[in-house]
């Protein structure tokens, strides 16, 4: 069920990156031969005017040809020359490429502005204009550091802090518990075992460990960060309005984490195990549904995020790269030899398809390592 679900959201990512292209194109009056949904072999297809709507057998991605994208003699110099994507204005060209990157954060947008108006979890820290607005709120675990007490007691990212009792002598956080509370109880264990009492899938739990000093200096911890959430519904002017800061934000966020992955990578101290892939995003679209359909769109609308980012790196076979090229061409006031552009862009592909190997290769390892 959970791979049907990646499928289905890869399709409509792709769908509205791809159409992004497709309509741009389209108004601009160049000429579209075919729009894909994923890669051949052609699974069916039908064609409507001069363009070709296809599915595919490969499900991870899908394409628009559009005429003189990838130039050779025909697109130049044919009977529809006037009509290919080489020979239109540089900024034509730009719009077009840049159409899917816009159209996958616009996507997010909507996605994000979506769930805040039928119900997201929030910080209540983050959101705090917006009090009477969050309902039923608590503390839950964020995040769960490895090889901690936290985590080998079994504690997870998603669970909830009902309470926290140091075992050894009374006191402990409970009832209306607050993270200060908590912290404060923890820290003041000294060492000795507490009781952590959550809650998971409906369920109730409890968990004891012993907190140490070694997790944050000079202080003892269990190795869990916690947040005071609700679920808070705006109305449609303040969800559009907090859907787009919101998606802005994670543009600042989602780019500086790729940036400084990127640098690592030719540092070499870039570390594959905190990227997923396909198989590890199976996963993780899987818990989000789980969760909620709200909690399923934001977390769509973070890949569509992703995915504009990543398209808008300066490197071929990517939006991005064609983008550089088509800036290089306006500077130089003449084209790149066709012969250079479409071996740069082989050369690309085939970079990105061995990433996608090696972030393949680590998912799976982690799985058998689980």
């Amino acid at each position: 069920m959970n791979i049907i679900l990646f499928l289905v959201v890869l399709a409509v990512l792709v769908l509205v990156h791809e159409f992004g292209h497709f309509i741009v194109a389209k108004r601009s009056g160049i000429r579209v031969d075919e729009f894909g949904l994923g890669f051949p072999p052609k699974i069916w297809s039908v064609k409507k005017g001069e363009t070709t709507y296809s599915l595919n057998a490969i499900p991870f991605g899908g394409f628009v040809k559009i005429f003189g994208e990838n130039p050779n003699e025909a697109s130049v110099s044919g009977p529809d020359s006037a009509r290919s994507f080489v020979n239109k204005p540089r900024h034509i060209q730009a719009m077009v490429l840049v159409a899917g990157i816009v159209f996958n954060l616009l996507f997010a947008w909507i996605l994000i502005s979506t769930s805040f108006l039928f119900g997201v979890t929030a910080s209540t820290t983050d959101y705090a204009q917006y009090g009477s607005r969050l309902k039923d709120s608590h503390i839950v675990v964020t995040m769960v550091q490895s090889a901690t007490p936290a985590s080998n007691a079994g504690l997870r990212a998603g669970d909830t802090i009902l309470a926290v009792t140091t075992l050894a002598k009374a006191g402990g956080a409970g009832g209306d518990v607050t993270v200060e509370q908590i912290k404060k109880t923890i820290s003041e264990s000294g060492g000795s075992p507490i009781s952590i009492i959550y809650s998971r899938d409906g369920k109730t739990m409890s968990a004891e460990m012993v907190a140490i000093s070694t997790v944050i200096a000079g202080k003892y911890a269990v190795g869990i960060a916690m947040d005071n959430v609700g679920t808070l519904r705006l109305p449609i002017h303040l969800a559009i309005w907090e859907g787009g800061r919101l998606t802005i934000h994670a543009i600042g966020k989602i780019a500086t984490g790729l940036y400084d992955f990127v640098a690592q990578i030719f540092t070499g101290k870039a570390n594959f195990s905190s990227v997923s892939g396909p198989i590890g995003i199976v996963g993780l679209v899987g818990d989000a549904a789980h969760i909620g359909i709200t909690h399923l769109l934001v977390f769509t609308a973070f890949i569509s995020i992703n995915l504009a980012i990543i398209n808008l790196v300066p490197f071929p076979a990517l939006d991005g790269g064609r983008l550089l090229f088509v800036a290089i061409e306006a500077i130089i006031r003449r084209p790149i030899k066709h012969s250079v552009a479409n071996t740069l862009n082989m050369v690309g592909f085939a970079l990105l398809m061995l990433l996608m190997l090696v972030v393949t290769y680590k998912d799976i390892a982690k799985l058998v390592a689980n």
